[in-house]
């Protein structure tokens, strides 16, 4: 089970990063700043080329980097030398690197991307063995659901969650429009696929709290509920009354 002691604490979305300060999105300098304030760390995982997890949040390198194209078209070598936008951290950072980074000094939640396709063999099975082989609080997350299944294989022991909400935006705007049918949104909603990933947790969206999926997360299946991105002051508010711990950005607790 997810230890709640060791989790249930601010959550810093993808390190405590500030963008103004150069200080860029799951890069090593927002994720030490992050653990000298005993925040917990939530990072993305990517896969590059041939597999190996890099901590990397877009599916396309414009937008944080001078590369461009899809993040699982680099090679390893490659992503290492590449440098960041507005920064002077050069380097897209392993999962390896940002585990022999944090050493166990505070939690680490890891959202394993998905582009609702079939997931890629080695990608999962490395971050399964670095899961796995890792000493300190760690636990893997998704919003696919089935990403989370086959990880209950690969890493049974490593703490497992769902990222999930209303599956639309506030302004009604469906989630993954070209991934998803209507029906499927709303089974995933609701959480019908969530069964054969067996989660220890949830990860709900702040804007769609109060709901009653939220609800049932926490009173019928008894399980931690994280709620994301908590980035005002009414999200504090909702996340201090309808969820166990907030991940957050920018908004310091």
């Amino acid at each position: 089970m997810l230890d709640r002691q060791a989790f249930l604490r601010p959550i810093a979305h993808r390190g405590l990063h500030d963008a103004a300060s150069g200080i860029v999105e799951n890069t090593a300098p927002a994720f030490e700043a992050a653990i000298a304030k005993g925040y917990g760390i939530e990072c993305d995982l990517q896969p590059a080329a041939d597999g190996t997890p890099l901590v990397f949040h877009d599916f396309e390198l414009e937008r944080l980097t001078t590369g461009s194209g899809r993040i699982d078209a680099l090679q390893p070598g490659c992503a290492a030398r590449l440098p960041f936008k507005g920064a002077s951290v050069t380097g897209i950072p392993t999962f390896a690197g940002l585990l022999d980074l944090v050493a166990g000094r505070v939690p680490v939640l890891a959202e394993i991307k998905s582009d609702w396709s079939a997931p890629n063999p080695a990608f999962m099975a490395g971050i399964a063995m670095l899961a796995t082989s890792y000493d300190g609080p760690l636990a893997l997350m998704s919003f696919d659901p089935a990403v989370m299944a086959a990880m209950r294989n690969l890493a049974p022991g490593v703490p497992r969650g769902i990222v999930t909400g209303s599956y639309r935006y506030p302004d009604g705007k469906p989630w993954y429009p070209d991934e998803l049918s209507d029906a499927r949104r709303t089974a995933l909603a609701n959480l019908e696929e969530s069964v054969p990933a067996d989660p220890y947790f949830y990860a709900y969206d702040v804007r769609a709290l109060p709901s009653p999926v939220a609800k049932r997360i926490r009173d019928d299946l008894g399980l931690p509920l994280f709620t994301w991105t908590v980035r005002t002051e009414q999200d504090r508010r909702v996340a201090a009354q309808h969820a166990d711990a907030p991940i957050f950005e920018g908004l310091e607790p």
